[in-house]
């Protein structure tokens, strides 16, 4: 019998997988909190773009539902597979929603930016909890029911999802999420997924953030000197507080972890390598230009960021584990002054001393 998945969030990252595994005949319900965006794939179906015609195409469906109409959810069978996918502030939230439709071997998977499986975990248990992070993928819902990929497809160059359970075992469920997106992109299980999910936290929180309060691109923040090496700085502490808290990295975007490090303490030559890496990446992305990482997106339409729970997160790991965090720190404070107006984006507002 063909599971029954729910995505619930169908925001840029939800709505890309949520749609592309409609689009390969699975049953997917659509769960959102943004009225005019289910009215839209109601209406006129989820349009997914890419940057080559095939990832080009429009869902059709009717599976939707808003995430305050949850009981209709009960009219059918429980869910097999439910995808967790809004911002992490919700999380605590929508899993508990979410728990009493589960099917007795059902479980829920953390498709989100930060780390989150703990709190699922404590919800609906460990053993119900898994991981997905996908890794230079740059979805953005644009318009309403219309959402577009702005980075290429991994295929045989770039692993994009890496699956796993909290515990580290391959299990069946592993494996048969592997196989359902493997139908998007490259995809492989993972032992490590915390270390997974740290290298990924750590990437986000060179970019996000600084793009963000500066209001750059994700390319221009790459070209710049004083935003890249404001970055450098980030990911080097978040490194460190990896290091502390036990977690194994992975490769970050090309850098590795102990170079980054060194590079964000002063080590010329670490430094000079990391950002010839940054550069050349901007260097071969035709869409550098006009990409904008998720957070600068919500930052751009007025909506709450995740800073506390990316930048913020690591530094109150670090301050737990002895490990100072000034660049983590400043950059959140800097976020949250601009989200609430205190402040306006610029390209030199990481210049500014700290506490102004």
């Amino acid at each position: 019998m063909q599971k029954r998945i729910v995505m619930v969030g169908t925001g840029a990252l939800g709505g890309y997988i949520g749609g592309n595994l409609a689009h390969h005949g699975m049953d997917v319900t659509f769960i959102d909190m943004w009225q005019e965006n289910l009215d839209a794939i109601r209406t006129r179906g989820l349009e997914l773009d890419g940057v080559t015609a095939e990832e080009k195409f429009t869902v059709k469906t009717d599976k939707t539902i808003h995430l305050d109409n949850l009981q209709a959810l009960g009219e059918g069978k429980p869910v097999d597979i439910a995808f967790v996918s809004v911002k992490s502030y919700d999380t605590d939230r929508v899993t508990k929603a979410i728990k009493p439709y589960l099917a007795p071997d059902g479980y829920v998977v953390s498709l989100q930016n930060c780390i989150n499986e703990d709190t699922i975990a404590s919800i609906v248990g460990a053993d119900k909890t898994l991981g997905v992070i996908a890794s230079i993928i740059s979805v953005e819902l644009y318009e309403a029911g219309r959402i577009r990929r702005m980075a290429a497809k991994g295929g045989d160059k770039h692993t994009v999802f890496r699956i796993g359970e909290v515990n580290g075992e391959i299990t069946p469920r592993v494996n048969e999420l592997v196989s359902m997106f493997s139908m998007i992109d490259s995809t492989k299980p993972t032992t490590n997924l915390f270390g997974e999910r740290w290298s990924k936290l750590i990437q986000n929180s060179m970019r996000n953030g600084v793009a963000a309060a500066t209001g750059l691109t994700s390319g221009d923040c790459d070209k710049n000197e004083s935003p890249r090496r404001f970055a450098i700085k980030v990911g080097g502490e978040g490194v460190r507080v990896a290091d502390a808290v036990g977690i194994k990295l992975v490769g970050l975007g090309g850098m590795q972890p102990e170079q980054l490090a060194k590079a964000s303490q002063g080590d010329a030559a670490a430094m000079a390598e990391v950002e010839k890496i940054m550069i050349a990446r901007t260097a071969s992305n035709p869409r550098a230009g006009i990409q904008r990482p998720s957070m600068a997106q919500d930052m751009k339409k007025g909506r709450r960021t995740e800073i506390e729970s990316m930048n913020g997160y690591i530094a109150a790991k670090g301050k737990l584990h002895g490990i100072a965090t000034p660049y983590n720190e400043k950059l959140v404070d800097i976020v949250l002054r601009v989200q609430r107006g205190e402040l306006k984006t610029s390209p030199t507002i990481l210049d500014m001393p700290a506490g102004r």
